[in-house]
């Protein structure tokens, strides 16, 4: 959508009334999170109430921290009654991204990531250039003329760094606006808190496997870890592998609920890894992301007779062999 900050937020604020029950689901990560915070300051005494609920199970150290330390309520999706709602907002996501999603008709959808035209609402402020949803809530309450509250700065300060990975990233100016914005209320010391809350004591035996299984080819680290306890330990060990010197492209898979899952992450130079993403494993289920960020979600059942998910060295080759035909 094209227009002024200040008529977005006419279009958005019309949707509501004094009487308005509202639920904004989440797939919880700190862009999600901070977004959601922005959403219910906005509709604070315009609606009922605001209930942020995530869809998913969080456990994540900083997500956990986060929430914690910028004092935000989530409702598990499972201890919801969504009937008695009756408008919902999106964030950082669309209907297509999650199962629980797909089943909720959204009001409004604001998100940084493309746009899938199986996705609609009455309002759709789609903006995947942005590095952030973070950032576009930001000119939301700057339109308001909404002041954050240290908390919710905070939280918006940490899902910008977090989402342009210290605007290493794509990103706008905009996203740069919104970050020195929302700098000069955040509580950087809570933030740094936060931040050093990253690492889970039980994901470092993966990490040893990684570091003794590792492939490095052609400027690419490429590791299979087999059966994960969470998909997150590979976004992790993707991230850790793209630090040393010679790797420009990290390539991490793990099985987790029946699903291959394959984190990508490349330097931003070269070929976008959302593309890749999509073009190397989009057959067999979902996949895409960023320039630099990328993630494949495969169903075990539909590789069936392509690879043998329980031989992980056969794994491994298959992802290799995928990347390095199409790329």
């Amino acid at each position: 959508m094209r227009s002024s900050a200040q008529e977005r937020l006419k279009l958005f604020f019309d949707l509501f009334s004094g009487n308005e029950q509202v639920l904004v689901p989440i797939n919880a990560d700190p862009d999600a999170i901070a977004s959601a915070m922005a959403i219910k300051r906005l509709l604070w005494r315009k609606t009922a109430s605001v209930v942020i609920s995530n869809v998913n199970k969080i456990r994540r150290p900083d997500n956990l921290a986060m929430i914690r330390l910028v004092d935000v309520t989530l409702t598990p999706w499972a201890k919801l009654k969504t009937k008695r709602f009756n408008r919902i907002v999106m964030v950082d996501s669309q209907p297509d991204h999650h199962e629980r999603l797909a089943s909720l008709t959204p009001d409004v959808i604001i998100d940084h990531h493309p746009a899938s035209s199986a996705n609609q609402a009455p309002l759709m402020d789609i903006r995947p250039k942005y590095g952030a949803t973070a950032s576009i809530m930001v000119e939301y309450l700057r339109a308001a003329k909404i002041k954050p509250s240290a908390k919710l700065a905070t939280a918006l300060y940490y899902a910008i760094k977090t989402d342009t990975s210290n605007f290493e990233r794509k990103t706008l100016l905009g996203d740069l606006k919104a970050f020195q914005y929302v700098f000069r209320f955040t509580n950087t010391a809570l933030a740094h808190r936060i931040e050093q809350a990253e690492m889970r004591i039980d994901f470092l035996p993966y990490f040893k496997r990684a570091i003794e299984q590792r492939r490095f080819r052609k400027g690419r680290a490429y590791v299979h870890l087999g059966r994960v306890g969470h998909p997150d330990v590979c976004v992790q060990i993707a991230d850790f592998f793209l630090r040393v010197d010679t790797v420009n492209w990290s390539v991490v898979s793990g099985l987790h609920q029946g699903k291959l899952v394959v984190i990508l992450r490349n330097d931003g130079l070269r070929n976008s890894a959302g593309t890749v993403a999509k073009q190397c494993f989009g057959r067999w289920g979902a996949g895409g992301g960023h320039k630099s960020a990328a993630r494949a979600e495969l169903s075990v059942e539909a590789l069936a007779g392509t690879v043998d998910t329980d031989d992980h060295d056969a794994v491994l080759k298959w992802i290799i062999k995928r990347i390095e035909k199409q790329h």
